[in-house]
């Protein structure tokens, strides 16, 4: 008898494909199944994954232990609450659901079945993103940037869901305070949703953050500078980077020296340790990293500042 965790794969687009071709690979997971609308897209991934495919999550139940949910935001509680129900434990692509009401129930469902419910913040299994982490003690002020082209993927949601996420969910990890007051602007640009966005955040701790997300820029960019007093840091995403500069005291001199250093990251795939953990967590029983109450956190902040944004338009 074999003691693998059973997992399937529902929605295998862009990137359930890799969730599903990561799980195939691990030694103590047994990939079941893949689960797609598109009757070809899901014979190739399970094809190229050595496992079934089949039309419709329900043809799942009663065959896995655990699930990654990989389908349009829309669709996430419809698809989720039958797993949930059944007591399968559930990676949750971002964000949590398209409202904070639908992301709430997603919550109760796992909490009354006592599962394992990760939401798939990517960007907290970033190597930079997890040493940064390490290296902030008392944020004062944080600027992220998050810009890059336009792809056609992800625009059934406005870019505050589908990239301003990301630093919101990073920046509530960094500040671990209440936030007192958003104020936010933005515009479409090519889809019918918001595709640039600017929000700045105020916590009740002092700290002010500062975040813009754009894809619709030329020059794509993903950094995160945080000021604390007498330091400051900065990562850059794409090149795994982190930047540092604090004053050092020059003995018989009126001012310190600026000291500038540099560590460069050991890159490691965000993808495969975002599931690799999401397995340790369910064969271990300990939280995730990123749970569904963490999930909905982020959420409730990214429809805020989306408010925010089309009150301004409209006025």
């Amino acid at each position: 008898m074999s003691n693998k965790l059973r997992v399937g794969v529902v929605g295998v687009g862009y990137l359930g494909r890799f969730h599903a071709l990561i799980y195939s690979r691990m030694d103590n997971v047994e990939l079941v199944g893949v689960v797609d609308v598109n009757a070809e897209t899901a014979a190739k991934v399970a094809d190229e994954c050595g496992c079934t495919a089949y039309s419709n999550g329900l043809d799942l139940l009663g065959k896995v232990d655990a699930v990654s949910i990989v389908v349009p935001t829309s669709a996430h509680l419809d698809e989720a609450r039958p797993f949930l129900q059944a007591g399968i434990h559930m990676l949750l692509e971002k964000p949590i659901a398209s409202t904070v009401e639908q992301g709430k129930e997603i919550v109760r469902l796992a909490q009354e079945a006592g599962v394992i419910l990760q939401i798939g913040h990517l960007e907290r299994f970033n190597a930079g993103v997890m040493a940064l982490a390490d290296r902030i003690h008392k944020p004062r002020f944080i600027e992220a940037h998050r810009m890059g082209g336009f792809v056609e993927r992800a625009t059934d949601v406005d870019v505050v869901s589908d990239l301003m996420i990301h630093d919101i969910d990073i920046i509530l990890s960094l500040v671990k305070s209440e936030i007192t007051a958003i104020s936010a602007v933005g515009t479409p640009v090519l889809t019918s949703h918001v595709d640039i966005a600017n929000a700045r955040l105020e916590f009740a701790n002092g700290t002010v953050a500062n975040v813009i997300a754009s894809r619709v820029s030329e020059k794509r960019m993903r950094r995160i500078r945080v000021f604390e007093e007498n330091r400051y840091e900065s990562l850059d995403f794409i090149d795994q980077r982190i930047e540092t500069a604090y004053p050092k005291p020059r003995p018989g001199e009126a001012w310190p020296e600026v000291v500038m250093e540099r560590l460069d990251i050991d890159p490691v795939k965000p993808l495969d340790a975002e599931l690799l953990a999401f397995i340790e967590s369910v064969q271990s029983g300990t939280p995730p990293l990123v749970d569904g109450v963490v999930g909905l956190e982020a959420l409730d902040v990214a429809m805020r500042v989306k408010a925010e944004i089309l009150e301004r338009l409209a006025s």
